[in-house]
Order: C-alpha cells, then sequence, then structure tokens
C-alpha cells in the first residue's frame, strides 16, 4: 500500500538520505532532501591530546553517549596506532552507553557495558547511573556533537574528576537550503519534516528566531506541516522548541520512521 502517495517530504538529515528517499518513494510520497544539519567534522589534532589522556591515564568510567562518536573515537586511536590500547583501556573501566548503536559498536570490539539507558536518552543514562558510587572516580566523558552541560552538571554533583573527549562537530547547515526549508514550511508546500537528530531541530529554530520566521513556522507545524522524529531524544528537541504534534516510531530506526509517518497518514484516512 503506498500510504504517502502524494505525500512531500523533507528529509533533514544528512545521513543516508538517499537511503531514507527510497523508503519514501517505495510508499508513494515525494522525497525532498533539504539538510538541516552540515556533516560531521572531526578534527584528528584536536581528538588526539583529549584522547591521549584516556591512553595514558585511564578511568574508572568511560561515558559513551553516542555511537558515532564511539567509532569515532576508535578510528582516531587507529591513525595514533592505539587501537589495541584504546580497548584495553575501556576493558579495564567500568563503560555507561547511551543508545543502541554504541553498544552495538562495542559489541563489534568485544565489549559490553556495565549500565546503559533505558530509554535511549541522556536521562535514562542518569537513571541507570544513580545507583552507583561516583565520587572520587576518573570519568572520560565522550560528548556527542557539542557540550552536554547536563550531564557534565550531573557529573560533577557526584564529585567526579571528569574529562571530556569531543570527537565530532556539527557544523551549521547551507543557509540557503534552510531558507528554502523553511519557507516551502511555510507556504503549505511540505507535509511533513522529518529529523534524525537534535541539531537539524536547533539549527532551524535557530535560523527562524534569528529571521523572524518562528510565529509562521510554528502555525505550519500546529496545522498542514507534520513534523516526525527518529526517536525520543530529537522529539524532546522538537517539544522544548514549541512544536507539540510530532510523529515517532517506538523503536529509534530511521526506517521505522517513515512507516510511523505512513501509519499516521493511514489513521487520518
Amino acid at each position: 500500500m503506498r500510504r504517502l502517495e502524494g505525500k512531500r517530504i523533507a528529509l533533514t538529515g544528512p545521513r543516508k538520505a538517499e537511503e531514507l528517499s527510497a523508503v519514501v518513494e517505495r510508499l508513494g510520497g515525494v522525497p525532498l532532501v533539504r539538510p538541516a544539519q552540515g556533516t560531521v567534522a572531526v578534527e584528528q589534532e584536536k581528538v588526539e591530546p583529549q584522547l591521549r589522556k584516556l591512553l595514558d591515564e585511564g578511568a574508572d568510567w568511560v561515558i559513551l553517549t553516542t555511537g558515532i562518536g564511539t567509532e569515532l573515537l576508535y578510528k582516531a586511536a587507529e591513525k595514533m596506532g592505539e587501537a589495541a590500547k584504546f580497548v584495553e583501556r575501556l576493558q579495564a573501566a567500568s563503560i555507561a552507553a547511551r543508545g543502541y548503536k554504541t553498544v552495538n559498536f562495542l559489541k563489534t570490539l568485544g565489549l559490553k557495558p556495565a549500565v546503559c539507558d533505558d530509554d535511549g536518552t541522556t536521562a535514562g543514562l542518569l537513571r541507570a547511573l544513580e545507583p552507583y558510587e561516583l565520587s572520587g572516580q576518573r570519568v572520560a566523558l565522550q560528548l556527542y556533537g557539542d557540550h552536554a552541560p547536563k550531564l557534565v552538571a550531573w557529573l560533577a554533583e557526584k564529585e567526579t574528576h571528569v574529562y571530556e573527549i569531543l570527537p565530532y562537530l556539527h557544523v551549521p547547515p547551507d543557509l540557503d537550503v534552510l531558507e528554502k526549508l523553511i519557507g516551502e514550511i511555510m507556504e503549505g508546500s511540505i507535509d511533513a519534516v522529518t529529523f534524525t537528530s537534535t541539531p537539524q531541530v536547533r539549527f532551524m529554530m535557530k535560523y527562524a528566531r534569528e529571521n523572524g520566521y518562528t510565529a509562521r513556522l510554528l502555525e505550519a507545524f500546529a496545522g498542514p506541516t507534520v513534523a516526525v522524529a527518529v526517536g525520543k531524544v530529537t522529539a524532546e528537541a522538537l517539544r522544548e522548541e514549541g512544536i507539540e504534534r510530532i510523529v515517532a516510531p517506538e523503536e529509534e530506526r530511521m526506517g521505522s520512521m517513515i512507516v510511523s509517518l505512513a501509519k499516521y497518514y493511514e489513521g487520518l484516512s
């Protein structure tokens, strides 16, 4: 059944845009690739000193917050000729992992986290860590494209000795593309917009605020345009920005996100 027949679906995630487009087309929709997040940029020269601290000194706990971040740290260690030592340091520490992608990548290294979140969110990870005595512990924290004030503050309250490792950065999107996306949403020519990470939400809404589009954009999302989130964290970011109607799958998968949108439209008919 072609449940997205004729629907114009904007895809704001740069990763797997081609695969998502194919899913949209199979369901009868029209995919529009509108990246609202720049390509993830890795700066090896900045990661190496942070990673060197972990390799040389070790840690009592290593907190890994994203699958891609964990993989990029491993690749950075490989470039340094220290891949085996990186795995050894993780084996010697207690690992706390957020998200199934992080857990899955750890499996490829033969590692199993001591602690996992219960729902894919930072709040879920903090709930899972709560029973542990962390005071005085050395904690290596892998950040996810940006600083994590809530997580860092929580670790400070627990009186840990935390040091941060930032393996990648979210760079701003092409502003012409962002202008086009927001214009299409406001004029009602897009039926749904998919978001696969919080930076896509933040970049779009920041641009809207700076250009006086916020009210019209929120009105569109309350009316003809449906916001679609890949999971709970992205959905939470949409709500924080004032978007209330959100379609999201139970299972955080990009394909499931498109199927959930199709089911949403099916329920309206």
